[in-house]
C-alpha cells in the first residue's frame, strides 16, 4: 500500500464483510476530511470467537474494491494481524477500528468478543484501537447506526487532531444504547465494565437422521454492578440511554489477589 499523508485508518469486525455495522462505519468514516479507509473483514460471521488466530489453514485475501478486502474464513485478530505484516509494511495505520458490532459487549462479554479481539490485536502492536458495538433487538435485521456513526466521528476527529487518550495495550471499547432507548441527548459516559449474569442456555434438535444436535442459545443482557466500585457501570449507562465509553487493559493480572496468593502457597 502506498503511504499518503491521510490519516489511515484500519477497520476490522466481526459480524463479517457484508454486516450494516461495518458499511455504516465505513461511510461515516469517509465523510471525515482527510482520512484514508481500508477495510479487512472476516468473510463470514465471527462472533464470540474471542482473541483467535488461525494457525491450522491457510489464509486468503480477497480484494472486494478498493482498500477492502475479505479474509477467507479468518477471524478479526487474524484479519488484524495480516493486514500489518502485508498492506501495512513498512508503516502502520494510525488508528484501527474495530464494528459497528450487532448487539453488545459489556462485562465478561468483553472476553467471548471478536469485536474487541480485532481492537486488542490493535494495542498488542501499538495501534490505538476502538471496538464500538450497537446495542440492539436483533429482531431487526438491519439496525438503527446513527448514534453510533456520530459518536464514532467526534471521537475519530478528537484523537485525530489531539492525541489517543490510553498508554500502551489500553483500547477504547465504546457501546451505544438501543435507538428506542436513547436520551434526546446522549452523554459520554466513562464507564467500568460490569459483571454479567450468566446462565447455561442450550437447545437440544434433531436432524432428519434422528442424530441429536445443539444450538446455545441467547443469554439475556442482566448484568450487576461490582461491588467496592466507585462510577457507573457499562450496562448502568447503556440502560439510563447513555453512551459507554470503557477503557479496557490486556493485563488481566489479579493484582489485589497477590498478597493472599503469596501468604497461601508460603
Amino acid at each position: 500500500m502506498k503511504n499518503t499523508n491521510k490519516y489511515k485508518i484500519l477497520v476490522t469486525n466481526d459480524d463479517g464483510y457484508e454486516a450494516n455495522g461495518l458499511l455504516c462505519l465505513v461511510k461515516a468514516l469517509k465523510e471525515l476530511d482527510d482520512v484514508e479507509v481500508i477495510v479487512v473483514a472476516p468473510a463470514n460471521e465471527k462472533s464470540a470467537c474471542g482473541h483467535s488466530l488461525t494457525l491450522i489453514r491457510p489464509l486468503r485475501f480477497i480484494g472486494i474494491e478498493d482498500n477492502f478486502f475479505k479474509l477467507d474464513d479468518g477471524t478479526p485478530s487474524d484479519c488484524v494481524y495480516l493486514a500489518l505484516s502485508t498492506i501495512f509494511v513498512d508503516f502502520k495505520p494510525d488508528l484501527l477500528i474495530s464494528g459497528i458490532n450487532r448487539g453488545s459487549n459489556m462485562g465478561e462479554d468483553i472476553t467471548y468478543s471478536g469485536t474487541a479481539a480485532g481492537a486488542m490485536e490493535g494495542v498488542l502492536h501499538n495501534i490505538p484501537s476502538i471496538a464500538i458495538s450497537q446495542v440492539m433487538d436483533f429482531s431487526d435485521p438491519q439496525g438503527d447506526f446513527s448514534l453510533a456513526q456520530e459518536t464514532i466521528k467526534k471521537l475519530v476527529l478528537k484523537i485525530k487532531n489531539g492525541s489517543f487518550p490510553l498508554p500502551e495495550r489500553e483500547f477504547l471499547n465504546v457501546n451505544i444504547p438501543p435507538a428506542i432507548d436513547t436520551k434526546e441527548n446522549p452523554k459520554m459516559l466513562i464507564t467500568y465494565a460490569g459483571y454479567r449474569m450468566y446462565a447455561n442456555d442450550s437447545h437440544l434438535h434433531r436432524n432428519p437422521r434422528g442424530e441429536e444436535y445443539y444450538w446455545l442459545g441467547l443469554h439475556p443482557l442482566n448484568f450487576a454492578a461490582r461491588r467496592g466500585n466507585e462510577g457507573i457501570s457499562d450496562y448502568e449507562a447503556i440502560a439510563d440511554g447513555n453512551i459507554s465509553i470503557t477503557p479496557i487493559q490486556l493485563d488481566m493480572s489479579a493484582y489485589k489477589s497477590m498478597d493472599r496468593l503469596k501468604e497461601w502457597i508460603e
